[in-house]
């Protein structure tokens, strides 16, 4: 049944006035708001911005982190007819520029001073931004600036409108129509400007829905929302799915209790991207490290018992009597405790999508009774093209098409999609929209990939990034960057890694270590550093991530299709890539064209044999200064193995 996001909240108001939509963490405390007061609050913010002059049509920003009155902003602008923009809460000023003059945005909705601050900085590039309003009042005592409010001055006006105008909400929702915009999302922008995604209620809305279906969820559901709410991942789960279903979102007090909030909260469904993943393992793996003898011996034995036996058990096949109990055991003295140490003693469906994850990051929590499961979706398909059914989770596909969904493959390898929850264009782009949107409704995805005979798909890599190696021991091999990156960064050294080599002779990687990792690692050692880059160029650090790079070696020299993706030489390091200076997008992927450029001289380095290099980056510091961090890169070879062949 086609609906829109402002009826299903006047639904839930009406049907369950009484129970929890979401609650928010303030120092230290869960406060619950109730369906009753949500809507309230949604009238008297929509009564406030009808005011103020915000009309149908009109594209209204938000930018913060996930709080109720953000979220309550989003639903007062759907039910007026016009269309929230969310932008990411860590992108610098200048990264606003572009979507607030693209979308004639005069209105914006400011979380706090820092995002008011980097708002006004960019208003004599965007002079039609006239109306900012705010929910954290502290440090914004003195300003003075026109159209700055605060949000409880919205909300008061509002409230008076509503008590002269009762049934206001209600008669502006009968308005919106499910093939309406709903909202528009900017893509993180690899290369060039952004574009602004349109979605329709519906489309948003119908792929809800259908993942919903899939993994059963009902009301009784518990979501922890922490991740940007202008990546659609994180608004499909806990705002689409939260408005569909009608479970519980909990909103976490900061970025820094995030992890002390998701163990209290023991989320029933849970969704993040890899590198969460990751960042979890790596902080277990940390913790083990410093454990007793005992303590570490016990771990270690049950999880290769875990690794052996768990996943055969959530694929729900048979399992030898010894080994069902020493999971049993195990699961007793290691896996119980320890996904209640990570938050996942409650979850019934976790899912991972974004981008890749390493296939022995993926079993190691499939292995400890986490039903972890990929999922496959851009911003343009509104998440939901293919999932993963329980029991069929493996890490080498990213599942089967989910309702609706058709799925062919281009001559060039390129998965096509046809589905209720694409795209209705890319704002002002009809050049940009008729690339990916063929005249009989197929998308695009720029991914290359196949249909497996189970009838799941398997995504190999970007189109665009599917290369060859051109001489040497493995010419004309394939090589596929991201699939080598993803191997790398399982272990829990490695942050970041950015490989090249299509159409040269070898594979050559640049590696960010985790500084949290290796910090431990070099402590319990006795091993001094000054600093990320001093630890990065450490020859003991060279000859740990050398073993890494070796034993991702071995494993591809047994894949017949990317045994030429071995890496040959590899450097590490002198900074972090980061967002802020461009090396990232803001949803944490590598811009790899970008990082090529900017580090021109390491590439040069790296096929040219040299043993080490010397490299000056200009940086920018989190208060707005720039800087630079300079250093001599060593550079090493890594071994690479003849292909094998491996047993069925």
């Amino acid at each position: 049944m086609q609906t829109t996001f402002p009826q299903l909240l006047l639904q839930h108001a009406k049907q369950r006035p009484g129970a929890s939509a979401m609650r928010e963490k303030e120092y230290g405390i869960w406060q619950s708001l109730s369906w009753s007061d949500l809507a309230a609050m949604v009238e008297h913010l929509a009564a406030g911005l009808h005011q103020a002059g915000l009309r149908r049509g009109e594209h209204m920003v938000v930018v913060g982190a996930n709080r109720p009155r953000l979220y309550a902003t989003m639903l007062a602008v759907q039910s007026l007819g016009a269309v929230p923009v969310p932008l990411y809460q860590d992108a610098a000023a200048l990264e606003c520029v572009f979507p607030v003059n693209n979308a004639e945005v005069r209105f914006a909705f400011a979380e706090d001073q820092e995002q008011v601050d980097k708002l006004l900085e960019i208003r004599e590039k965007c002079p039609q931004l006239a109306h900012i309003y705010y929910d954290d009042p502290r440090g914004l005592r003195s300003y003075d600036e026109p159209g700055l409010a605060a949000l409880d001055e919205l909300l008061a006006v509002g409230k008076v409108h509503v008590q002269t105008h009762p049934g206001f909400l209600k008669d502006a929702v009968a308005q919106i129509q499910p093939d309406d915009v709903g909202a528009m999302f900017f893509t993180s922008g690899t290369t060039g400007n952004p574009k602004g995604v349109v979605h329709t209620h519906d489309s948003l809305l119908n792929r809800a829905r259908a993942g919903a279906d899939f993994d059963h969820l009902t009301s009784a559901e518990e979501v922890l929302a922490y991740m940007p709410v202008a990546w659609i991942g994180q608004n499909i789960f806990s705002y689409a799915q939260w408005l569909a279903c009608g479970y519980v979102v909990n909103c976490p007090e900061s970025a820094a209790t995030v992890t002390i909030d998701l163990k209290e909260v023991g989320p029933s469904y849970y969704f993040a991207p890899p590198r969460v993943f990751e960042g979890l393992l790596t902080s277990v793996m940390i913790r083990m490290e410093d454990a007793g003898a005992l303590k570490r011996g016990m771990f270690h034995y049950f999880m290769s018992v875990a690794k052996r036996v768990g996943p055969t058990l959530m694929a729900a096949q048979a399992v030898g009597l010894v080994d069902r109990f020493l999971y049993a055991l195990g699961n007793v003295l290691v896996y119980g405790p320890l996904r209640n140490n990570l938050g996942f003693s409650r979850v019934r469906v976790a899912y991972t999508a974004g981008e890749a994850i390493g296939p022995d990051l993926f079993s190691f929590y499939r292995s400890i009774g986490v039903n972890l499961k990929q999922l496959y979706g851009s911003t343009e398909t509104a998440v939901f093209v293919c999932l993963q059914p329980d029991h069929e989770a493996r890490a080498d596909t990213v599942g089967v098409p989910c309702a609706g969904v058709e799925i062919k493959v281009a001559d060039n390898g390129e998965i096509l999609v046809k589905s209720p929850g694409l795209l209705k264009e890319y704002f002002k782009n009809p050049a940009a929209t008729s690339e990916v949107l063929t005249a009989d409704g197929w998308y695009h995805t720029s991914d290359a990939g196949f249909i497996d005979a189970h009838g799941h798909l398997k995504i190999i890599d970007r189109v665009k990034d599917v290369g060859r190696i051109k001489g040497g021991a493995f010419d004309d091999a394939m090589f596929a960057p991201k699939y080598v990156e993803n191997k790398l960064k399982f272990f829990p050294q490695i942050k970041e890694v950015v490989a090249y080599g299509d159409g040269r002779e070898k594979v050559c990687v640049m590696i960010n270590i985790d500084f949290d990792a290796v910090g431990n690692w070099a402590e319990r050692r006795n091993l001094p550093y000054a600093g990320y880059t001093d630890l990065a160029q450490k020859p003991e650090v060279y000859q740990l991530i050398k073993e890494c790079v070796e034993k991702v070696n071995a494993d591809l020299s047994a894949d017949e299709l990317l045994a030429g993706s071995q890496v040959s030489r590899f450097l590490v390091l002198h900074k972090e890539l980061d967002a802020d200076d461009g090396e990232l997008t803001r949803t944490n992927k590598v811009r790899r064209g970008f990082i090529a450029e900017k580090y021109q001289a390491l590439v040069d380095a790296l096929y040219e044999g040299r043993t080490s290099q010397f490299i000056e980056t200009v940086v920018k510091f989190e208060d707005g200064r720039s800087g630079s961090v300079s250093a001599t890169l060593k550079i090493d070879d890594a071994k690479v193995f003849a292909p094998r062949k491996v047993a069925a």
